[in-house]
């Protein structure tokens, strides 16, 4: 039989003990509640914008190219939220068998742009072939210029590029002078840099920077729509299942229409 001494310090302990796991979550249990967002290069800045507005503050990122994504996640990153620049990747996440049944749904969309160096607002550019055409075309009469953009094998801006190059009839000429980046951010880099006079990025990409200007938008049926899937990972707990529903909240979309991106 305990000691009423031992058993005051017994209930002492218990009671110490509660008190401690109700404070600030050691870092045993505060590694459950962090989440581990992969997503799209494009969505670097309003992404994190959503995540602080909202409070969260387990939330941690890596943002890199679809495909860099995709194959990282196939071969079992960990990740619980997986936000894609397009389909196909998704798909592939989603053969692999890492996509939580039910989840998967479409996020947002994006605007195909031509950008040039430049921090002159962006104020109704033009729309049609003839505007893109024209502007493409002169800047690959410059001999050895370039024209910034995703790598067409695997990145999707690179993708969309190669497509509405192709429906206007420019991929024979576009295509060998492409500088092709490993991801978006990088494509744009190229055009802030002055090492491109034009690039083939996001219309979103675009208005994030100080340094490019978007000179004109490919037409909306020259490439395939831009959609960005997103989906939860198998393994995903609750703080996980908390940010990706917010994704798809009033305060989220305020920020993602202010970014410049669309309702998918």
């Amino acid at each position: 039989m305990k000691s009423p001494l031992r058993r005051r310090l017994s209930t002492a302990l218990a009671t110490a003990l509660a008190a401690w796991l109700l404070a600030s979550p050691p870092a045993a249990r505060a590694a459950d509640d962090e989440v581990v967002v992969f997503a799209a290069a494009s969505l670097t800045d309003v992404l994190q914008a959503i995540a602080r507005q909202g409070g969260f503050t387990g939330i941690r990122f890596s943002f890199a190219s679809s495909s860099t994504l995709a194959r990282q996640i196939e071969q079992g990153a960990t990740a619980q939220i997986f936000v894609s620049a397009d389909e196909p990747w998704m798909d592939a996440v989603g053969k692999a068998g890492r996509i939580l049944p039910g989840t998967r749904r479409d996020w947002v969309g994006n605007r195909l742009a031509l950008v040039a160096p430049g921090s002159a607002e962006p104020t109704a550019p033009p729309e049609t072939a003839e505007a893109v055409s024209r502007l493409l075309r002169a800047a690959l009469a410059t001999p050895d210029s370039r024209i910034a953009t995703g790598d067409p094998a695997h990145v999707p801006v690179g993708k969309y590029a190669q497509a509405a190059l192709g429906t206007l009839g420019l991929w024979a000429e576009a295509g060998p002078r492409l500088a092709r980046a490993d991801n978006v951010r990088s494509a744009l880099a190229f055009v802030e840099r002055g090492e491109a006079p034009l690039g083939i990025t996001y219309r979103t990409d675009a208005l994030a920077s100080r340094k490019v200007q978007v000179v004109a938008l490919f037409p909306a049926d020259s490439h395939p729509p831009i959609r960005y899937p997103a989906a939860l990972l198998t393994g995903a707990g609750p703080a996980a299942q908390r940010f990706y529903e917010h994704l798809f909240g009033a305060e989220a979309g305020t920020l993602l229409k202010a970014a410049g991106f669309s309702t998918p």
